[in-house]
């Protein structure tokens, strides 16, 4: 959704695109949503459960070593992670590696985003037979094929740069909190909710923007990007004013499909509503209750 130039042979001249401007929605504990600028830290995932999401839902990256004679050298390899997001790896014996190590991971977002991470740690083998056949289980269970034991490697991760886009600024994660991070539960079916409801509610996602943000242009564009158990982030295009990405949590916490289309429905409805200025306004639960006899209906 970045503005580019007409001429396609121009592009490949061009520096890439500046990241979109950021803004936040915050929902509040209450059931009612309203709409304001404020940010929450906690309307979305820590860097290191995106970053185990990311090494999840990937099974390519890049290996990153350096060569006998000190240069730095990256190559594409297929890795499995096994339950603390340690990777594994299978690696050709005549491959020359050195223990110091980065394996780069990126995860294409609705085509509008490459949120990625960087493991940096060292490159290694198993020291006994019960590593090696665990991590042998953790290879063969994540791509349904056996391989020469003696070309299993992993990597024992010391830090994880994790980044929301490219050319964005990244975030540190401590190796100990990425290995008691957990993935995010809905990582499995978030790319075919985010494609159902761009595909098919895209007056609820262009509402979303005019009711719960807390801007002063209207809409041209609005897509959702991704979806995880806190909230959604969406991409938003102005004319005249370039694009924006903007967060919007979810009332509460969702774990499952089911949950996140009913949230979602329930958000759609309340945004109509404000629409349409059909919501009442805020009021205090009736406190006096009259009793009834018994027997009387």
């Amino acid at each position: 959704m970045h503005l580019r130039a007409d001429s396609v042979s121009l592009t490949h001249f061009l520096p890439p695109p500046p990241p979109p401007h950021r803004f936040h929605f915050l929902a509040p504990k209450s059931c009612t949503l309203r709409k304001t600028s404020l940010r929450c830290s906690l309307s979305k995932p820590l860097p290191a459960e995106v970053s185990r999401t990311i090494m999840e839902l990937s099974s390519v990256g890049t290996l990153s070593t350096i060569t006998q004679d000190h240069w730095p050298l990256g190559v594409g390899v297929r890795f499995a992670v096994d339950l603390e997001g340690t990777p594994v790896l299978c690696l050709n014996q005549s491959s020359s590696v050195d223990s110091k190590s980065s394996l780069h991971v990126q995860l294409e977002q609705c085509g509008l985003r490459r949120t990625q991470c960087t493991i940096l740690g060292d490159l290694g083998k198993p020291d006994d037979r019960m590593d090696l056949k665990r991590l042998h289980s953790v290879w063969k269970e994540r791509f349904g094929e056996d391989v020469d034991e003696d070309l299993i490697y992993f990597i024992a991760v010391k830090r994880v740069l994790q980044k929301e886009d490219i050319m964005e600024d990244g975030a540190w994660v401590l190796s100990s909190d990425y290995r008691r991070a957990s993935p995010d539960p809905l990582r499995d079916f978030a790319e075919k909710i985010v494609n159902e409801i761009n595909a098919e509610k895209m007056e609820d996602v262009l509402r979303f923007s005019n009711i719960f943000v807390d801007m002063d242009f209207q809409v041209s564009e609005a897509k959702m990007i991704w979806v995880d158990r806190l909230g959604f982030d969406m991409r938003l295009c102005f004319p005249q004013k370039g694009v924006f990405e903007v967060r919007i949590p979810f009332p509460g916490e969702v774990t499952d499909e089911k949950g996140v289309k009913s949230t979602f429905n329930c958000m759609s409805q309340l945004a109509w509503e404000r629409e349409k200025h059909y919501d009442f306004p805020d009021f205090e639960k009736i406190k006096q209750l009259k009793p009834i006899a018994q027997g009387v209906l």
